[in-house]
């Protein structure tokens, strides 16, 4: 367990870096599309400018996340913090989502009326926000399989680098054929592309704050590798969920022939949950047969 603790610490020690250099980038950028919207009256920059707003909160939400999980667990939070990068993760979706309804309701207004648009000074700012965008990428790229809540931050950037990419086709078309009415069209893109990577990722928070299974983990598959075990009867009171990013738990009544239990049956199943499953927090009451449970009502 201390290897796994030791392992778990260097990767938030190194998450909380990449979102560093990520927050830094996105706001220094953020500022330049806001000034760049406003003086090209382009609602595909202010747009994207608004959903890098959005990136620059949720990085910095995401980094007081990952700091506030690094707490000892108390008396009365005994699992510790863990859980508050869940919480940022369904805090950055739910921004997300608030983000792309006003992209939404400026988009609908502008398309009957579109305003006039710089779009090559619109084309040239989108670009190094592209550019901007890609690093940010590149930076979090390494965290976003370990972390649901660096991965809710990367997926703030991917959806802010396919809106840029969106404004640079905008103000193609509005430099080369005077198309106005493309910038509300790309918000409207900007703002489906933001729905999209947001709900997922509200379902996945979600779905770690009702204790599903961990996706990947087939719980009849583990109950049969415990069960398959020598000396084991049976298995009950099977529960197998998810802390945080990375920290699934299992627990279970283990049900033996012999009493004493065989030498080393526990650890043997630490053993083989750990090597098959990935699972190393790991609570198993080991019961005889003839055990009788008092009944718990729920």
């Amino acid at each position: 367990m201390s290897a796994h603790h030791d392992h778990d610490t260097h990767h938030r020690s190194a998450n909380k870096r990449r979102l560093l250099l990520t927050l830094l980038l996105a706001g220094g950028y953020m500022v330049a599309e806001i000034v760049g919207g406003l003086l090209t009256n382009s609602l595909a920059l202010l747009a994207d400018a608004g959903h890098m707003l959005s990136d620059v909160a949720a990085l910095g939400l995401s980094l007081f996340a990952v700091a506030i999980a690094e707490r000892p667990p108390t008396a009365q939070r005994t699992y510790g913090y863990y859980r508050t990068e869940i919480l940022a993760a369904l805090a950055n979706g739910s921004a997300l989502i608030a983000v792309s309804i006003f992209i939404f309701i400026e988009a609908y207004r502008r398309i009957f009326a579109p305003p006039a648009v710089l779009g090559a000074a619109m084309m040239a700012i989108a670009a190094g926000g592209l550019l901007v965008n890609l690093l940010g990428l590149w930076i979090l790229h390494a965290g976003r399989r370990q972390n649901l809540n660096v991965r809710g931050a990367w997926l703030h950037v991917l959806t802010d680098a396919l809106g840029s990419v969106g404004a640079i086709v905008a103000g193609i078309l509005i430099w080369a054929f005077g198309w106005n009415w493309a910038d509300p069209v790309a918000s409207v893109l900007i703002g489906i592309l933001v729905v999209y990577s947001a709900w997922r990722l509200l379902l996945e928070a979600v779905f770690v704050l009702m204790e599903s299974a961990p996706r990947g983990i087939d719980v009849d598959e583990v109950r049969r590798s415990m069960s398959e075990m020598p000396g084991v009867l049976g298995v009950h009171d099977l529960h197998v969920w998810t802390i945080t990013s990375g920290m699934d738990s299992l627990s279970a009544h283990v049900v033996v022939a012999e009493q004493p239990p065989p030498a080393g049956l526990l650890a043997e199943l630490r053993t083989m949950l750990h090597d098959r499953f990935g699972i190393d927090h790991i609570t198993i009451q080991i019961e005889p047969e003839d055990f009788e449970e008092r009944p718990t009502a729920f």
